[in-house]
């Protein structure tokens, strides 16, 4: 999993509330396992009309935000059904952080494990943020994990809190394979003394 550290990006502001996860990805997509390829359909339903034709009203179909790397949004991103292809679509785009007073716990949580840093922020402060965005490629908005602020085109500094361990997985790229393998030499270790002790059991080697 790539590492979330410091990110300076473009933002693209999304003004609604309560987008579930069929609006992200809707539901015909699902039948890959593959976490590429599906970006070009990510908020297929708002991007596309029913000929297949772009949408030029929405936000993601003009430039600069056809290269947003960060989305502000309202509250209750992520509601809906637990599809983890929410995530894998919004991150094969390119977003790498979402913006948004809050977010429904099962795709915040599938956030971490892919990669994205899901950002809570009241409600007045995300509108803030929009208006910056709406002023293009020259408004970039930073943010820096490591101190946990969103920094404003103005300069001005915003503090957003993180659960500390999952800021560690975000700051180091490890999803929950990676933290896994950070423990491969004592799970080998086990594995070959519980052969010893029972030969008729093989043991499996993860390093």
């Amino acid at each position: 999993m790539q590492a979330f550290t410091t990110l300076t990006a473009i933002a693209a502001p999304l003004p609604l509330a309560n987008v579930d996860t069929d609006k992200i990805i809707p539901a015909r997509f699902l039948k890959t396992i593959k976490r590429t390829g599906l970006g070009v359909h990510l908020f297929d339903t708002l991007r596309y009309d029913a000929a297949g034709a772009e949408r030029a009203d929405f936000v993601l179909n003009q430039p600069p935000y056809r290269s947003a790397e960060i989305l502000i949004a309202h509250e209750n991103f992520g509601c809906g059904s637990s599809r983890e292809h929410a995530p894998w679509a919004l991150l094969d785009f390119g977003i790498r952080c979402i913006i948004a007073p809050d977010f429904a716990d099962i795709f915040h949580a599938n956030c971490f494990k892919n990669g994205i840093l899901p950002v809570r922020l009241p409600r007045a402060v995300c509108d803030a943020l929009m208006e910056d965005a709406r002023l293009g490629g020259n408004a970039r908005l930073t943010i820096d994990l490591a101190r946990q602020v969103v920094v404003r085109p103005s300069g001005e500094e915003i503090g957003f809190e993180i659960d500390p361990f999952r800021k560690h997985l975000l700051l180091n790229g490890l999803d929950d394979i990676g933290q896994t393998m950070q423990h491969v030499d004592a799970i080998d270790a086990f594995e070959a003394a519980r052969e010893r002790q029972q030969g008729w059991m093989p043991a499996i080697t993860l390093g």
